[in-house]
């Protein structure tokens, strides 16, 4: 199994909206045949595996990392091929959560004779894909909030100037993150302040893909609940899909937009703006797994405080850019120490001369996240 997660981590930037699925075929202590989803549209995992054994499938083992298909989508079901294969037995990581499949693959491979397997490395299998888990199960993307800092904890001097905080590695390293990503969210504020372009600006080598595949293009979402963002935007006139989301449905600026290549989006708003749990839901049913959320202080502090936040990274620059430059969060709802929103720091490594802090958000575990 841990060659199949090994496989997997091969799509890590190519299959969304699908997910990262890796096989392994073994037979008589053998490795007879391996494969994994190289992209969405192309074949799935076991269908690589089994036509990379060829006949030594038959009487083998399956070692996969998510439960087989059993649905016809844009490739035929995997327990059907897994069955003429003649494979004896499936050892899975875990079961797929997509309510199409969710046990259904299990039960028609033992109606065949198949035995089955379930729960081997579930957790390691299941960071292959928190974005896919989430969405099918709670209705929403997972969300990775990314910051850059100096070591006094500061984004960006008072007049706004903020290039660049951090290394090129780091920024090699967010570039990555990105790739990984179905969505950049940003706000309004950012966009005006630094005219981004929130896209991908790395090699095939850099990434570790084949040539073949193409470079990864995030859908860029804009929050804007007054159409402020102008047509002369310079994502607009980038490779790719852009959303711009309002609570104003101005026809003429919204034409005007949309006539610059934007794709305008209207959800509800509350007081304080959009309604941030519907943008989400909107962006979970256009099939986006993960969002990497790329802010201000502002939108970024409100996405915490809201349990809408999954993951900190945050990249420590190793200087220091004194008491009037800007923070890196917004919250003003905290005014004591009993409501501070605390972390669970998961990884930290050095990015040339920054380091990098992965946490994730206590306040996801200590109350409810989601509406009913």
């Amino acid at each position: 199994m841990g060659r199949a997660i090994q496989l997997a981590k091969r799509g890590w930037y190519t299959t969304q909206p699908n997910p990262r699925v890796g096989c392994v075929l073994v037979k008589d202590g053998e490795i007879v045949g391996e494969g994994y989803h190289r992209r969405a549209g192309e074949l799935h995992a076991e269908r690589n595996a089994l036509a990379d054994a060829g006949e030594a499938a038959r009487g083998a083992t399956a070692y996969v990392t998510l439960e087989p298909c059993c649905h016809q989508g844009r490739t035929p079901p995997c327990t059907e091929g897994l069955i003429e294969a003649g494979v004896k037995r499936v050892v899975a990581a875990m079961t797929d959560p997509n309510p199409k499949v969710a046990g259904k693959g299990f039960e028609q491979l033992k109606q065949a004779g198949i035995e089955v397997v379930s729960g081997v490395l579930e957790t390691q299998a299941a960071a292959l894909n928190p974005g896919f888990i989430k969405r099918m199960r709670q209705g929403l993307p997972y969300v990775r909030c990314k910051m850059g800092m100096s070591l006094d904890g500061r984004t960006a001097m008072a007049n706004g100037e903020s290039q660049w905080i951090t290394s090129a590695e780091s920024r090699v390293d967010v570039h990555k993150l990105r790739a990984a990503s179905n969505a950049i969210l940003t706000g309004v504020g950012t966009l005006l302040a630094d005219d981004p372009s929130m896209n991908v600006r790395i090699s095939h080598s850099e990434l570790g893909i084949d040539e073949d595949l193409q470079i990864p293009g995030p859908v860029r979402v804009v929050l804007d609940p007054q159409l402020q963002t102008p047509a002369s935007a310079r994502m607009l006139n980038l490779p790719g899909q852009t959303l711009v989301v309002c609570s104003d449905d101005n026809p003429t600026h919204g034409i005007a937009l949309e006539a610059a290549g934007a794709q305008v989006v209207t959800v509800p708003a509350v007081e304080q703006g959009l309604d941030l749990h519907e943008v989400l839901q909107f962006l979970a049913d256009q099939e986006i797994n993960e969002i990497l959320l790329e802010s201000g202080a502002t939108l970024a502090g409100a996405m915490l405080e809201q349990g809408l936040v999954d993951e900190l990274i945050i990249y420590q620059a190793p200087h220091l850019m004194g008491d009037s430059a800007r923070g890196l969060f917004r919250l003003p709802g905290i005014q004591q120490m009993s409501q501070r929103l605390s972390l669970n720091i998961t990884d930290v490594r050095q990015i040339g001369p920054d380091i990098r802090i992965t946490a994730t958000p206590r306040i996801n575990e200590d109350k409810p996240r989601f509406r009913s």
